[in-house]
């Protein structure tokens, strides 16, 4: 699958072709000063990577239990997650 690259600016300035593209099967690498910051791309895509993502972390919880590894309860799991967002904050 080839990829196209634009800066945001064009991105921006196209965002409709852009979406027609990814809905063709055709991703976009968004660019800020050169470097890759962002992607449009095919939704099938997106949940295959955001499913993988799933499986792997279900797969690091199970192998964390079956050694017998450390619990959290959800509201540590919380009160950790707000926490490590107010920091990126500041």
């Amino acid at each position: 699958m080839t990829e196209e690259t634009v800066t945001i600016r064009e991105a921006r300035a196209h965002l409709a072709d852009r979406i027609n593209l990814a809905e063709e099967g055709t991703p976009t690498v968004i660019t800020r000063n050169g470097t890759p910051v962002a992607a449009v791309v095919p939704i099938a895509d997106f949940e295959a990577l955001e499913e993988a993502a799933d499986v792997m972390l279900a797969r690091e919880a199970e192998a964390v239990l079956a050694e017998n590894g450390p619990t959290v309860t959800m509201a540590e799991l919380l009160a950790d997650l707000f926490t490590e967002r107010g920091e990126g904050a500041a």
